[in-house]
């Protein structure tokens, strides 16, 4: 856990330090915003940003975003201004914290940006395999390849090879490779010197120098720019990089991890990923089975999740009752571990009695979850199950008649809406790229179609 403070904070800065040292954070000191960036572009990295509330906390948060840096903000101050925690808030932070620093709830707010949802939970013998495999490789410097479906945990899994590496004291740095546009990427990755292009107000260090000595995960890196894969090749063979604008080449130290979602072999045949890339990528391949694919992690996920959105949202913990089990068992889980978890924050929020029921189990639009899965012929089946089933068929049908762009089309707008524009939550949702998403909403907006903006529904009819 890597906190960077930020301000005077009026004589409290070593009481705050202290505490934070004694949890385990590496914490960096700079009086000022500006000092702060400049900590930030240099690569010493931050985890969590702790940021005197005397300072303009609305500029920080405008800053990080527009140097694409993604690091929480927490405004703190001495005393109980109420107002200035308001404005703090409204400004970007995303908690407030009163000085002198209480260690609990210091201890609370690095818990919450800390490693606690990246647990790995699982009881399937499919996972146990997998596991086994990722703790063998470890120890290695081998690059790894993590393969497996939208929301199936990849990144989780990496984190976990990481910590179980001679590298774990080290900077553990991601980068979503589908989600920074294309020419921006070369930058994020290796960095620019001022004035290297319009923006480029001052150096600015890359992750690959930001992870020196960790890991860098490249998360979904079939959606890399063909011209990128070839510096990154350059890259991983010679262990140095050049920044965007740069005279010289900069030699670094880091483990390569990187996911993919898509056949990366099938991607090399027809040209669109370098085949000599993929081999410097996989020297180890962990390939995560989906959820459906792994009956017993579905229940100590769900467990999971049932308890921690129990203490989230201050409700009593309930169990979850067995026929909601069975119900969750037979659900096909298309969107992996998210969707399991986005369920059950939802049933802890919906259930009613001393348990989990399967009444409360449902899928974001309120119909129940594993409608579509429980088939026909099930006369024992409790009536507000067999309504859903015959709910799923009304809607199959529907579809008749339709053509696939159609559905295609009313299935992407609709989840961008449900997302209220949100266009990487809707990527994940619908288990595609952000860039193949943005080509489609290009494609609608230009035939006269209304799409959502970030923060934005469509409007009725």
């Amino acid at each position: 856990m890597r906190l960077l403070i930020v301000g005077t904070l009026q004589g409290q800065i070593g009481a705050a330090t202290k505490i934070a040292m004694d949890r385990g954070a590496k914490v960096t000191h700079a009086n000022d915003i500006e000092q702060g960036l400049a900590s930030l572009r240099a690569g010493q990295g931050a985890d969590l940003v702790l940021c005197d509330v005397c300072c303009d906390i609305g500029t920080l948060v405008r800053a990080l975003a527009a140097e694409r840096i993604c690091t929480p903000v927490v405004a703190c101050g001495v005393g109980t201004d109420a107002r200035k925690a308001v404005d703090a808030i409204r400004a970007g932070a995303k908690e407030y914290l009163p000085l002198p620093p209480d260690p609990e709830l210091i201890a609370a707010v690095l818990a919450a940006v800390a490693d606690e949802t990246h647990q790995m939970i699982y009881e399937d013998e499919a996972m146990t395999a997998v596991i086994t495999l990722a703790d063998q490789v470890a120890s290695s410097e081998a690059s790894i390849l993590i393969t497996g479906e939208s929301g199936s945990g990849k990144e989780v899994l990496a984190r976990y090879v990481h910590k179980k590496s001679p590298r774990a004291e080290m900077p553990f740095i991601s980068v979503n490779c589908a989600a920074i546009p294309e020419n921006l990427l070369e930058s994020e990755l290796f960095g620019h010197e001022k004035g290297a292009f319009t923006g480029a107000v001052a150096r600015r260090v890359g992750k690959f120098e930001e992870a020196n000595g960790g890991t860098l995960l490249l998360d979904e890196i079939s959606e890399m720019d063909a011209r990128l894969q070839a510096k990154l090749l350059r890259a991983i063979q010679e262990r140095e990089i050049d920044r965007v604008g740069g005279t010289r080449p900069v030699k670094v130290d880091i483990r390569i991890i990187a996911t993919s979602n898509r056949d990366l072999a099938d991607a090399a045949k027809r040209g669109t990923f370098r085949e000599d890339l993929l081999y410097r990528l996989n020297v180890v391949n962990l390939r995560l089975p989906p959820l459906r694919e792994r009956p017993k992690d579905i229940q100590a996920l769900a467990r999971h999740f049932a308890r921690k959105y129990a203490e989230a949202n201050g409700v009593p913990f309930r169990a979850i009752a067995p026929a909601t089990e069975r119900l969750l068992a037979s659900h096909s889980w298309r969107g992996n571990v998210r969707e399991l978890e986005n369920t059950i924050h939802r049933a802890v929020l919906l259930a009613t009695g001393t348990e989990i029921g399967p009444e409360a189990i449902r899928l974001p639009d309120g119909t129940h979850v594993g409608s579509g899965a429980l088939g026909a012929g099930h006369a024992d089946l409790p009536d507000h199950v067999r309504s859903a089933v015959e709910s799923a068929a009304a809607v199959t049908r529907g579809l008749v008649g339709r053509t696939v762009a159609d559905v295609e089309r009313d299935l992407i707008l609709d989840t961008l809406d449900h997302c209220l524009g949100n266009r990487t939550h809707a990527a994940n949702i619908l288990g595609i790229s952000i860039r193949t998403l943005r080509n489609k909403l290009r494609e609608y907006t230009q035939a006269g179609l209304a799409v959502p903006q970030p923060g934005e529904q469509r409007l009725a009819g």
